[in-house]
């Protein structure tokens, strides 16, 4: 089967420019131009999705078969531009035919053109004739489905636009603070998405509004990476530039003559032979050549020079700011206020990793260890279906560590930081686990994080910890923390 793709190249049918004029009149849709004014920051997000929408539809226009009767017409139409006059006069009644039998819209053009000619056989001019309107008939059949294909991309295109538009829009109150977040969650905003999937991420952030104080632990650990300036001790000596002032020379006043192509300073004999005919080309000889007497010009200032000298120096060590491995204690004991506060608390987390281009990955552990990549092109979905769980069964912190230390050994993830959310309790740690912890605290200098949401946590397990931020979620601290705002 012939495509459509291919009847729009030999019809010189501009297919990418049909693709171009639907993509601007999309985004000159009204309700997408209102959104863009009201959301600036998905702009970018959104125009970086155009060549993809174009390879898209590009790719349906050529998979796309044209009708079988359009593409026998067509291959009649090829043969019937092959033959001599003889030959195409002899076939004309078979074409005829053919043109009828297939319902062409050119049939009764067609019908017209043979009974203007008398019944005669075509001469050149009319053969050419026929087979000009045929072209334009098949032309218009061909441009007539392109655009019945373009409508359909077009509302399936708009489908999703409004779909991700509706979504973005009410996800970036929680989840973007800048172009860079709001881009990443455009990027995020596809899939088969309902409204009511992503309500929940809706209610833990209007939770979230309401516990400032995680969003304030959230911001203190993502800046727990900051650059430090520590002083060099033994350190080489470096150099530096100043500015002093010495003597030089420059053309300050007349100090004799001398040879030169200098046309400004010129004596006057040497004008006077330029303006003798016969001198004319001795004096452009001598001008190459720069032997014109000029005047010479010398004297004495000063100019500013830039010299070297040792320095001594602070050296600023930046530290790294990775991606975030988030551990969540999903046992029985963080259920009811403890589960609420380690959701939003994550969502926080998301929204730092999100504002500063960082990967985040969420490993939920009781009895076994489920991993979710937040930032991933799927991770509105799997954000939702984290937000989902309910939190029962046991505390396995040791087999989550172990899956947290494999993970830092991967590339693109040893900078990482791991945050471990959890009441902490649970069973001691193994000794050998502990000591592959420090392990990578000492010699690989990568950071383990303890969120602690209970004061009753052990005191040995939170001791393997590099920070312990602690969130009491008690009857007490709570009703502190209400009084307190």
């Amino acid at each position: 089967m012939i495509s459509l793709d291919t009847l729009s190249v030999f019809l010189a049918i501009s297919e990418q420019e049909l693709i171009d004029e639907l993509i601007v009149v999309l985004l000159a849709s009204p309700q997408l131009a209102a959104f863009l004014d009201k959301y600036p920051g998905l702009k970018n997000a959104l125009l970086r999705d155009v060549p993809r929408w174009k390879a898209e539809i590009l790719d349906r226009l050529q998979t796309t078969s044209a009708p079988q009767a359009l593409a026998q017409e067509f291959h009649l139409f090829q043969q019937s531009q092959t033959v001599d006059a003889a030959a195409f006069n002899q076939q004309l009644p078979a074409i005829l035919n053919a043109l009828q039998s297939n319902r062409s819209p050119f049939a009764e053009e067609a019908g017209k053109l043979v009974e203007n000619s008398g019944g005669t056989a075509f001469s050149s001019a009319q053969r050419t004739l026929f087979i000009q309107r045929w072209r334009l008939s098949l032309t218009l059949q061909t441009l007539s489905l392109d655009q019945t294909l373009l409508e359909q991309e077009r509302e399936k295109l708009l489908a999703e636009l409004q779909q991700r538009l509706a979504m973005s829009g009410q996800l970036a109150p929680v989840l973007a603070e800048n172009e860079t977040s709001a881009g990443q969650l455009w990027d995020m905003s596809r899939g088969s998405l309902q409204r009511g999937d992503y309500q929940l991420i809706l209610q833990y952030g209007d939770f979230l509004s309401h516990q400032p104080e995680l969003s304030a632990l959230a911001e203190q650990l993502g800046r727990s990476r900051e650059a430090k300036s520590t002083p060099v001790r033994d350190a080489q000596m470096e150099v530096f530039r100043q500015m002093v002032r010495e003597p030089a020379s420059v053309p300050e006043e007349v100090n004799g003559i001398h040879q030169s192509d200098d046309i400004l300073r010129l004596l006057p004999p040497e004008l006077a032979t330029l303006g003798i005919s016969e001198l004319e080309i001795e004096f452009y000889r001598r001008l190459v050549e720069k032997r014109l007497l000029t005047y010479r010009l010398q004297g004495e200032a000063w100019r500013e020079k830039q010299i070297l000298r040792p320095a001594h120096h602070n050296q600023r060590q930046q530290q790294p700011r990775g991606p975030f491995i988030i551990c969540v204690d999903t046992s029985g004991s963080m259920g009811g206020f403890n589960e609420r506060c380690a959701k939003a608390f994550c969502l926080a987390l998301l929204k730092v990793a999100l504002r500063d281009r960082r990967r985040c990955m969420l490993m939920l552990f009781a009895h076994q260890v489920i991993v979710y990549e937040l930032t991933a092109e799927d991770g509105i979905s799997q954000a939702i279906r984290f937000l989902s769980q309910q939190f029962r069964g046991g505390t396995n912190l040791a087999a989550c560590l172990e899956q947290v230390l494999k993970r830092l050994a991967t590339p693109g993830w040893q900078e990482a930081d791991a945050v471990v959310i959890s009441d902490f309790i649970a069973q001691r740690l193994p000794e050998k686990l502990s000591d592959e912890v420090k392990h990578h605290q000492l010699r690989l200098q990568q950071k383990f994080h303890a969120v602690a949401m209970s004061d009753h946590g052990k005191p040995a397990i939170l001791r393997i910890f590099d920070h312990i931020w602690r969130f009491d979620t008690g009857i007490k601290s709570r009703l502190f923390r209400h009084l307190r705002r």
